[in-house]
């Protein structure tokens, strides 16, 4: 059976990322612009899909899939389990959910605290402090190609693609083995592939 996998997307969204999660599934997919300046995000038919009101959104078939980390969860188990994503009795799937949810969970909000000077105390919050943090980054990828060795896995995609963000608009600050990890991720096919359809999106829109 043909499969309809739409992804509501906006080129400065986090669903720019997701498109280079799909791009390493390989599934056909469309692209559904979602224009964020017009506030469309907001609009009734989005809300009833997520009542967030953000993107990413993910829909397959009668399958409605939101937050990234989530959905790339879900294209490795449905359409890439064993190439991106580690079978059931694989020791390594437990450091495969770990980095994948670090993301979210420490990444992004430790980051945007360091940023925006929020006074917390570290152990009211699940991030943890700042300097842990990086730590912990840095101790992920020590020695290693990939977060699991010489698999490169739908880990990579998720904590990869936040330090890439978060390094381009120094949020945090890079370093010889972030730069180069992120590098070999720069070098994959698929996400030169999604480099491209969003740059497409861009140009069609008329963003820079």
């Amino acid at each position: 059976m043909t499969r309809d996998i739409v992804l509501y997307h906006h080129p400065y969204s986090r669903a720019a990322g997701v498109v280079w999660a799909l791009e390493e599934v390989g599934v056909p997919y469309r692209l559904k612009f979602v224009d964020l300046m017009k506030g469309e995000q907001k609009k009734p038919d989005v809300l009833a899909l997520n009542p967030m009101g953000k993107l990413p959104i993910l829909i397959d078939g009668d399958q409605v899939v939101t937050e990234s980390a989530a959905i790339a969860l879900y294209l490795a188990e449905r359409y890439a389990a064993g190439k991106l994503a580690p079978p059931l009795d694989d020791p390594r799937r437990g450091t495969y959910l770990r980095w994948i949810l670090f993301s979210p969970s420490v990444i992004e909000p430790g980051a945007s605290a360091k940023s925006s000077n929020w006074e917390l105390r570290e152990s009211a919050v699940g991030w943890g402090n700042f300097d842990a943090m990086m730590t912990t980054i840095h101790s992920a990828i020590e020695g290693k190609q990939f977060l699991l060795g010489d698999m490169f896995s739908m880990a990579d995609v998720v904590f990869g693609g936040t330090l890439r963000f978060m390094t381009r608009f120094h949020m945090i600050d890079s370093t010889p083995q972030l730069a180069a990890y992120i590098e070999r991720l720069d070098a994959r096919p698929a996400y030169q592939r999604s480099e491209e359809r969003n740059a497409a999106v861009r140009a069609e829109h008329g963003l820079t």
